[in-house]
């Protein structure tokens, strides 16, 4: 799990978001791994982002995540505002644990059925085929009720159940991060790991 963020930094942050996500998700692919968007914050200014965060997958992609983690700075000319005198931008990286990753199991699962509603024949409003999921230690829930199939239903509540724990810890630990990089943000960007002079 990677998340670029602008911080609370203005419009020119956000914009960099998005062209940081550009050139990530380019070496992810060059490098042979995959990604997926998952969630995210859309900044003011069309297209731009004030947070993202991807999954990326494949044996070893976190060697290639940690190359990104830290304070990116990007010098350029502000695109909104041509007369300002500020042109250094800084977003922050920050990666999930790997290890809170593993810690997912399917036997902290509470599973309970009942009726679906809405369309679908007698069936559905006969027999209890949707599945609410409840994850234990977190409190997390999820109903699935796509199918006429209990069993399916199950899966469906399984894989988002999954998806929604997942990415709760990696917002608890990015929140954390964020604290830790607004705390110490002068000293950070004095350590960027990452310099781009493109225009934006």
């Amino acid at each position: 799990m990677v998340q670029i963020s602008a911080g609370q930094g203005p419009a020119e942050c956000c914009l960099v978001v998005s062209k940081v996500l550009a050139l990530l998700q380019e070496d992810i692919i060059s490098k042979g791994f995959g990604s997926e968007m998952i969630d995210c914050v859309h900044g003011v200014e069309r297209g731009t982002f004030r947070s993202v965060i991807l999954m990326v997958r494949g044996p070893g992609c976190s060697a290639i995540t940690a190359q990104w983690r830290g304070c990116i700075q990007w010098i350029a000319q502000s695109p909104y505002r041509p007369s300002h005198k500020r042109k250094n931008w800084f977003v922050n990286i920050s990666t999930a644990d790997a290890q809170v990753q593993s810690d997912w199991s399917e036997k902290d699962i509470r599973f309970e059925t009942c009726r679906s509603s809405g369309p679908g024949g007698q069936n559905v409003n006969k027999v209890e085929t949707a599945v609410r999921g409840t994850h234990i230690p977190s409190g997390i829930q999820v109903l699935a009720m796509d199918s006429r199939s209990q069993l399916q239903n199950k899966k469906h509540c399984i894989e988002r159940l999954q998806a929604k724990v997942l990415l709760a810890w990696s917002g608890k630990e990015q929140e954390q991060q964020q604290r830790l990089w607004q705390e110490h943000a002068k000293v950070q960007r004095g350590n960027a790991v990452k310099v781009y002079r493109q225009q934006l």
